[in-house]
């Protein structure tokens, strides 16, 4: 018990109690100066009506869908590039991994920089391409671009990790089936998708729940690159709960967002492990 206990202590001061009393705080109006008052779903109704948590939560799914795919996509072909027997793999494994373990602050600034407007690195390579100056993009500067600026900088932050799972996996098929489909004559793409990608189902189903429940909880690389604006064009849900609470002070406000947002990653963690689980059973 000794042992335990000091980890215990940190869930339970730091974890458990917290979200207890952000329940507690969702049907509850405060401003964390004055005394609690009771209001019911009041704070529920409130949130639907307003207009900025209605655009945060239809930007949310639009940063996860895309960031879960792609970012899936590029750890799946950057994890069949690297498997093959080449020269200087090791260094690209460990470049491509790099940017998953560097700091997010370090991360924001870098990628502010490489998408300044008017002398940013991407503009001037567009600029160079033939992509006239008055239609260059503003990514993190323009409401159209900066939600999409946001994706590419949580693909290429995030898809090193993940081609790591899909190597591991990769390497653990044995070779006995590939040499089996070459004597039967089967081509590349075709010991892939009868070989390779069936076995990585276990890998796959690990990759989208952790890239989903991820995506719906970005917090840090939208404050560090956009605070969630210009305006409101990148903020999610998680910085709409944080505006609400340390900005405006309603925390029975962000408190209700916080349980919408626990109850979507909740259902579809659990709708992930029941498809899982079917698929599983079918094979």
């Amino acid at each position: 018990i000794s042992f335990i206990l000091p980890n215990f202590i940190g869930f339970l001061v730091f974890v458990l109690i917290p979200v207890v009393f952000s329940f507690v705080l969702a049907f509850m109006d405060w401003d964390g100066f004055n005394a609690m008052t009771f209001a019911g779903f009041e704070n529920f109704v409130e949130i639907f009506k307003d207009r900025i948590f209605r655009q945060s939560l239809s930007q949310t799914f639009i940063y996860t869908f895309f960031n879960v795919l792609i970012s899936a996509a590029a750890a799946l072909g950057l994890a069949i590039i690297l498997n093959a027997k080449l020269r200087g793999t090791t260094f690209f494994r460990s470049a491509i991994f790099f940017p998953y373990v560097a700091s997010v602050v370090a991360v924001g600034a870098v990628w502010k920089a490489m998408f300044m407007r008017n002398g940013g690195p991407i503009n001037l390579f567009l600029q160079f391409v033939g992509v006239a100056e008055e239609h260059l993009p503003g990514w993190l500067s323009s409401t159209d671009w900066a939600l999409a600026g946001v994706i590419v900088v949580s693909i290429w932050k995030n898809m090193g990790y993940f081609m790591v799972i899909y190597l591991a996996a990769m390497q653990n098929i044995p070779a006995t089936l590939y040499e089996a489909a070459e004597i039967d004559g089967a081509r590349k793409w075709q010991q892939f998708w009868r070989i390779t990608f069936p076995m990585l189902t276990p890998s796959h189903f690990f990759v989208l729940m952790m890239l989903t429940i991820n995506s719906f909880k970005t917090f840090d690389l939208i404050f560090a690159l956009t605070e969630g604006g210009p305006g409101t064009a990148t903020t999610l849900l998680s910085m709409y709960i944080y505006k609400e609470s340390f900005a405006y002070w309603h925390y029975g406000k962000a408190s209700a967002a916080a349980m919408i947002l626990f109850l979507i990653v909740g259902t579809i963690t659990i709708l992930q492990f029941r498809v899982e689980k079917k698929f599983d059973d079918f094979m």
